[in-house]
């Protein structure tokens, strides 16, 4: 028999990985960088032949972000500023 994923699980957070942020588990992609293909116009699809993810963390990172959209953007946007102080 086989054996049903959830959902559960599929986004984690670890204080030991990318800083803490929400991560699809067991890539340590960042939910972040999902969003920033997601910006960029490119499908689910797209984006996990891009990334060689598999589409449910892709489609699981893009849900945590439309529940968490400030959360996500906040992050987003302190990365824009540190990068732009960094210049």
């Amino acid at each position: 028999m086989a054996v049903s994923q959830t959902l559960e699980g599929l986004i984690v957070r670890d204080p030991n990985l990318r800083g803490g942020r929400p991560i699809i588990a067991g890539t340590g992609v960042t939910v972040r960088t999902i969003v920033g293909y997601y910006k960029l116009g490119l499908t689910p699809e797209e984006t996990a032949s891009e990334t060689g993810l598999n589409l449910a963390g892709i489609y699981a990172a893009l849900a945590y972000y439309h529940l968490n959209a400030d959360e996500i953007e906040a992050d987003i946007r302190a990365n824009t500023e540190e990068n732009v102080m960094k210049k």
